[in-house]
């Protein structure tokens, strides 16, 4: 059966893509958000980076179906109503402009918002209370998290920059972001397939790693139950951190 499958046959792309997708589905079961920024630049090292795009998108369609049964009771409606309109308006705003973007130019300024934002948390003196809802900053940093979402499946740090501020409990705050992240990356199979990314090569590979994916998901659910929200929060600003550092080092060519 797989031998029917259109599908990449170099054993070096799965070296690299079986880790990658098992990253992506921790961060979907709630088990360090943001490790999913680690996948792509991770499958590039053997493809080009808009066929992994083209390929992960499948994958996390999948998986977010699984993560949507487990938090569909557990997200936050009120900021929904914020985030999910300026989000389509970035994927929308990635799709008329897709030919003249620079991924590394959406890199370094991804990377640079994602460090100064955690930078300013951990050098802030004392501790804030939590941050309000907040239409405009909602609306500014949702246009900007579905933008980059589109360009390079990274909308999570911008995303981060308006939530986590707000201190939710972490499950709600993993609710919140598997139900944004999941009506995004279907809307984006849209202009995905109208750019002619959804090729059979690309869906069939896709399917195959598909298995390893739900279990990473399954796995994330798991290992989310042993965090507090205190731990849940160092881990969200250290990936968030480390990710960022490294799409400036991509983005810059380092």
């Amino acid at each position: 059966m797989l031998e029917a499958l259109p599908i990449l046959h170099d054993p070096w792309f799965y070296v690299a893509a079986m880790p990658a997708v098992i990253l992506i589905g921790l961060s979907k079961g709630g088990f360090g958000p943001g490790t999913s920024l680690l996948a792509l630049p991770l499958m590039s090292l053997t493809i080009p980076p808009l066929q992994a795009a083209a390929i992960t998108l499948p994958v996390l369609c999948i998986m977010d179906l699984a993560g949507l049964w487990a938090y569909r009771k557990t997200w936050d409606r009120a900021n929904m109503m914020i985030i999910l309109p300026g989000a389509l308006v970035g994927i929308l705003i990635g799709t008329l402009t897709a030919d003249w973007v620079s991924n590394r130019g959406v890199q370094i300024i991804i990377g640079l918002v994602a460090v100064v934002f955690v930078l300013d948390k951990w050098l802030r003196k004392g501790s804030p209370q939590p941050a309000p809802m907040n239409v405009k900053k909602g609306l500014f940093w949702s246009v900007i998290s579905g933008f980059t979402s589109f360009i390079a499946h990274a909308g999570g740090p911008p995303l981060s920059v308006y939530l986590v501020p707000q201190r939710l409990d972490k499950t709600l705050f993993v609710g919140t972001s598997i139900v944004y992240f999941t009506v995004l990356n279907y809307v984006k199979l849209i202009p995905y397939a109208w750019l002619g990314q959804l090729s059979a090569v690309n869906l069939g590979t896709a399917a195959i790693l598909a298995p390893v994916a739900v279990a990473g998901v399954y796995l994330g659910m798991w290992l989310h139950k042993f965090l507090s929200d205190r731990a849940f929060y160092l881990i969200i600003y250290g990936i968030t951190f480390l990710c960022g550092l490294k799409l400036l080092a991509d983005g810059l060519g380092l």
